[in-house]
């Protein structure tokens, strides 16, 4: 199949090109390649895959081999050898071996192996298992200085600072004060450990609260209460709902509730033994594992489920077989063993018999026995570790120090070599070196940390955004530089709140306005059956039946509603739940007739929020569904009769049926029915030929509701133990039982009655549909990431407007082989301008063996819908695109699913919602509703990237102007490696002189928020990095050499016969001319700049007067001293204001020209 579908043409050109790559594939020889070509082969019948990889263009062809994309991953590249290998990048590749060589070594991970766990006795177990403890730290005690340094010193600037501060401890090579060097670099590094320490005790608490959350054991000697941190594989752990018990000290009731939201979490991953429910079932909460908010049903181990007491679990000899730890939170095989009975007793355990770490118990109390602890936790192993972000605009800043320490070099080699090397030219060229060290500033750090710093504190006070937090202060800027966002579905987009919105029978439709009508027929319908006589109902048993082979007769509205609504009312997995009253002991097995059964009392759980809504609905329109147990489920009727139905046997929902179904006998006329309810697409050749279904759930598709198809089919006594006699012998195969299982299933699913269509729709969150406009307006490409079913995924995506109603969808087919994947991706290439759908699975075959292709694909798709993705699935799709796309992602979420996805983006952002907080903490920014990303990102992101722009390059000015006037200086002095300004005057210049008014431009906007949210359009040319590059760069180094070229030539011009002056003269200019450029740069002002420009101005005059001892020619030895009266005089000030107008006038009529010439986007706005 796969030869017979053509890939894209080859061109002539390219035909020798072809010819190498078929050479090179068919000289592979024997090996595991050729082995796996021929499985393939077998299986697909896809003889050519290999001869025919899988391109992007028709380009690809006749490129060169170097950027030839192979099937699986790899890339043909010539091979560099020998010396060009080392220096080209080898050096790299060898220390990054022998580093991974020496952390392996050093953390020999221990193999996962299968276990065999005896229930109640951890000193059995054969392999020492990790303790249950959790930790989120970074650094331990020992490694937290070394490891907080090297996060500093890895960066270039800082290191520079370090070699250049430690060089002053060489007599020979000091030119000032240590504390000029000494002092900035220990107060950045000072505010980093601080800040570091903080986090990381912080982190530590959080921990020791988690790991001190008391648990009850059972031993022999009865209950005892066990640390988490302390409970071992093998122990029996008790879990319940966090109501006081009789005996249970408030204050621990307080710290258990408190710590885990108001019910105890499952410390350990446990294979579930007894429940307190007599159905032998409870359900939990699996939010902070994949999440979903809906209720897990759970079951327990029969064999201890039966036993009379809950000592008894140490009277019998048990043991459960577990497999080795794995990622995978849906599946588990394993085996119960109970030996001491004859015969022993085997039964097999699945995901329906574990509860996982981190889940909650939602119903009742659980005894489990614990299989694997911490480290090899499922909710452990989806978790990565954390990692220590930086932002974009620092390694561009890094990159850009780098070559300011390459101009320093050549000044300084210039400088030597001017000299004629004459000398210890070697010392004199250290010298330069550190005389021309402040073209790389130390103040740009402390700047930009606390421009950070500043950027966070004007989130959190936003009122626009109330309750947002911003937990990682070192990448603000990162919010406006985004190209990917990655958002979790349920809880982020959603409510997670179904409402029922449509009813259809096919000639009528009910929506929300007509609901009371149904409520009527509903009543009107259970009060004729009341009315007839009692006898009358068995009768009418067999008349129903022998409908099926008499003509059809057409029913009224009344009738065709009333079985609609039972159908819903009956076909669920919803159970009933009344809430204990106070004071109820947790231990009592289990106090149901002490339990509330009044209407107020009672709440549904289910497996689906969409399975809660429908029942909700029935009850509303009079048909309550108010108890339900394994066997049997009662109905109460608007008159209030209660009527009561056996369940025979049910068919749950799967992905790959896409249906459920219910068989059940009604008490009082033993009239057995099989309802089944489904997605359209398995529905339609189920139930009996219509015209309408097939629209109508377009027609609902496209208002953005969840449909799902009801349909019945009424069966005889014998058509049922027919069916029952086959089914339960497919139940007992060995071979094949799901297809047998499912083949007896479908004899039944033939001609049902179509009963009703209806529309639920899953509330979005408030202003998601215009926040996700604003975003693509944005250029914002938007992934959704969801651990869902497709049907629903794709279903929000369309309600949400993620996918436009005008857009196709291109759902991926299900693959499972290399073969099928080559084919689909050829089908879904053809498409264009289509958003894409597809599932975990079939992404991770995908990713096996066309990653590349796959991720290039997606990325030129408007929107990506990713299904049923594991925690550690999102985080993959995260790294990847951040791989080969080279942009910045982001990623929001709100449950604990999302913490590795929200740690592996650029940018994570955690929402506090339903889910708990655990999303919120591991976030970089927390926000209270989805809504507020777009001003957090249009207004703030946009803000700290452009601010923190202008603030960077500004303080590389402002080093390079002084710089160059050090050059000049020792020029026209011979070459002296001598400095041009002392000590103070250079902490003064970068500090109270200077700081106030270039931070302040930390104040500064192009636009105002309400401009930059109206038009999002402005936030395009932020993710090409034009605030800071080579470009703006290059123009502010040409700048600053003017600047320093006019002030210290200007200086040395005017002032030949007060020589002496000159450093007051020159640096009395340099102050006016940095006060003048701030004012050049900023483009809104504010009312606190003005206060710094004035402020810094008053400083300096008064400096000028009380510290006139430094404003001598080189040292104060010199005796040249500064004349106060000199200052005063009409000619100091004229000629100082002639050099600073001469160096910043032209660069102001420069600065008007552009903008008239050239106006920047914003600027036709803000105008």
């Amino acid at each position: 199949m796969a030869d017979q579908i053509p890939l894209y043409p080859v061109r002539s050109a390219g035909a020798a090109a072809s010819h190498r790559r078929a050479a090179y594939y068919s000289s592979a020889g024997p090996g595991p390649g050729a082995d796996r070509r021929g499985r393939y082969q077998l299986e697909d019948e896809s003889a050519h895959l290999d001869e025919m990889p899988l391109m992007m263009s028709e380009e690809g062809f006749e490129n060169d081999e170097s950027d030839y994309h192979t099937l699986p991953r790899a890339r043909i590249t010539r091979r560099k050898r020998g010396l060009e290998w080392f220096v080209c990048g080898g050096w790299k590749f060898l220390c990054t071996s022998c580093c991974d060589w020496l952390i392996n070594v050093c953390q020999r991970k221990k193999e996962l192996k299968a276990r065999t766990v005896w229930l109640g006795c951890p000193e059995k177990c054969e392999e020492k298992h990790p303790r249950n403890s959790i930790k989120n730290q970074k650094y331990n005690v020992f490694t937290f200085i070394p490891g907080v340094l090297y996060e500093q010193f890895k960066f270039f600037l800082n290191l520079y600072f370090l070699v250049v501060s430690c060089s002053q401890f060489v007599p020979a090579l000091k030119i000032g004060y240590l504390y000029t060097y000494w002092a900035p670099l220990g107060f950045v590094l000072a505010v980093t450990i601080a800040r570091e320490a903080i986090d990381e005790f912080r982190r530590f608490q959080r921990d020791k609260e988690m790991n001190s959350q008391l648990y009850s054991k059972l031993t022999v000697r009865g209950k005892v209460q066990v640390k988490s941190s302390d409970i071992q594989v093998g122990d029996l752990i008790i879990v319940e709902k966090a109501f006081l018990s009789c005996g249970q000290h408030p204050l621990m009731y307080m710290l258990q509730a408190s710590a885990s939201f108001q019910n105890q979490r499952i410390p350990s991953d446990m294979v579930f033994l007894r429940t307190s429910e007599k159905a032998g079932s409870c359900f939990i909460r699996t939010d902070q594992l994949d999440g979903e908010t809906d209720w897990k049903l759970k079951v327990a181990v029969s064999c201890t489920q039966r036993l009379p007491a809950l000592g008894d679990l140490f009277s019998i000899s048990a043991y459960v077989y577990a497999q080795k730890p794995q990622l995978d939170i849906h599946s588990f095989e394993g085996t119960f063993t109970r030996e001491d009975s004859d015969p022993p007793i085997h039964e097999s355990l699945s995901i329906e018999n574990t509860l996982w770490a981190s889940t909650i118990v939602a119903s009742g109390t659980v005894i489990g026995v614990v299989i694997y602890t911490g480290k090899e936790t499922r909710s452990v192993m989806n978790t990565s570790n954390p990692k220590n972000k930086v932002g974009l605009l620092d390694l561009e800043l890094n990159q850009l120090t780098k070559a300011l320490f390459l101009a320093l070099v050549v000044l300084s080699v210039v400088m030597v070599t001017l000299q004629g090397f004459a000398g210890p030219w070697y010392r004199n060229l250290f010298r330069f070196l550190l005389l021309f060290s402040y073209i790389i500033p130390i103040s740009l750090r402390v700047n930009l940390d606390m421009g950070k710093a500043a950027y966070g504190w004007m989130i959190m006070k936003d009122e626009n955004i109330p309750g947002t937090v911003v937990r990682t202060s070192t990448i603000p800027e990162e919010l406006g530089r985004l190209v990917y966002l990655l958002t979790d579905k349920t809880g982020t987009l959603t409510q997670n709140e179904m409402v029922f919105k449509r009813l259809h029978l096919g000639t009528v439709s009910y929506g929300t306005d007509t609901m009371d009508e149904i409520q009527s027929h509903v009543l009107n319908s259970y009060l004729q059956v009341h009315s007839q006589p009692s006898g009358h109902n068995p009768s009418s048993a067999p008349l129903r039946r022998s409908q099926s082979s008499t003509p059809k007769v057409k029913k009224s509205v009344s009738s065709r509603i009333h079985e609609a609504v039972k159908a819903i009312a009956l076909c669920h997995n919803v159970t009933p739940v009344y809430e204990a009253r106070a004071g109820i002991t947790g231990e009592t097995e289990f106090a149901e007739a002490d339990q509330d059964f009044s209407d107020e009392n009672r709440t549904y759980q289910a497996s689906s929020p969409d399975e809660v809504a429908l029942v909700r609905w029935t009850e509303s329109v009079g048909l309550t569904l108010i108890s339900r147990d394994l066997a049997s489920m009662q109905l109460k009727t608007p008159s209030g009769q209660v009527l009561t139905y056996c369940i025979l046997q049910m068919f749950p929902f799967t992905s790959e049926s896409k249906r459920m179904g219910i068989i059940v006998r009604d008490e009082s006329t033993a009239e057995i029915t099989f309802y089944m309810k489904g997605a359209d697409v398995a529905m339609s050749t189920i139930v009996q030929y219509n015209d309408w279904l097939e629209e109508e759930c377009g027609n609902m598709a496209r208002e953005g509701l969840r449909t799902l198809v009801v349909a019945k089919r009424t069966l005889t006594e014998e058509q049922y133990q027919d069916f029952e006699s086959r089914y339960s012998q497919a139940k007992l195969s060995i071979h094949d039982r799901a297809l047998k299982v499912a083949a007896v299933v479908e004899s039944l699913e033939r001609e049902m009655e179509l009963l009703c269509l209806t529309g639920v729709e899953d509330q979005l969150q408030a202003d998601v549909r215009p926040t996700l406009e604003m975003l693509r307006n944005a250029g914002i490409k938007i992934w959704m990431l969801t651990g869902d079913k497709l049907e629903t995924a794709t279903c929000i995506a369309k309600s949400s407007h993620l996918v436009s109603r005008t857009q196709d969808i291109h759902v991926f087919r299900p693959v499972t082989s290399r073969g099928e994947a080559h084919l689909e991706l050829n089908a879904f290439r053809r498409k264009h301008d289509c958003a894409l759908v597809i599932s975990g699975d079939s992404l991770e075959v995908c990713l096996r063996y066309y990653e590349h292709e796959l991720v290039e694909l997606a990325c030129q798709c408007p929107a990506v819908v990713c299904c049923r993705c594991s925690p550690t699935q999102k985080a993959h799709i995260v790294t990847l695109l951040r791989q080969h796309t080279r942009k910045r992602t982001c990623a929001i979420g709100d449950g604990g699913n999302d913490v590795s996805m929200i740690q592996a983006a650029d940018c994570g952002i955690g929402i506090e919602g339903k889910e708990g907080k655990q999303a919120s903490l591991a976030a970089d920014f927390s926000i209270t509703q989805f809504r507020h990303i777009g001003r957090l990102l249009m207004v703030h992101g946009r803000n700290s990237y452009k601010r923190s722009a202008a603030l960077g390059q500004f303080v590389m000015h402002r080093g390079l102007i002084i710089s160059t006037m050090q050059a000049v200086f020792s020029s026209v002095f011979y070459f002296a490696s001598v400095p041009l300004y002392q000590g103070f005057l250079m902490v003064g210049y970068a500090t109270i002189y200077t700081m106030f008014p270039v931070f302040s431009l930390v104040l500064d906007q192009d636009v105002k928020p309400e401009m930059a949210i109206l038009y999002p359009e402005l936030y395009k040319d932020l993710t090409k990095g034009r605030s800071l590059s080579f470009k703006t760069f290059l123009i502010w180094v040409l700048i600053s050499i003017y600047q320093g070229g006019i002030l210290m030539y200007g200086a040395l011009l005017l002032f030949e016969d007060e020589f002496v002056h000159v450093v007051a003269i020159s640096f009395t200019a340099l102050i006016l001319t940095e006060l003048l450029m701030v004012a050049l740069t900023i483009r809104t002002w504010h009312w606190l700049m003005v206060v710094a420009e004035f402020l810094s101005l008053g400083c300096y005059v008064a400096s000028l007067a009380f510290l006139n001892e430094y404003f001598g020619i080189g040292r104060v030895s010199f005796g040249a001293f500064l004349d106060v009266a000199f200052i005063t005089t009409v000619t100091f000030l004229w000629k100082v204001s002639a050099i600073t107008v001469v160096s910043c006038l032209p660069l102001y009529v420069l600065k008007y020209l552009k903008r008239k010439l050239s106006p920047p986007s914003y600027s036709k706005l803000s105008s």
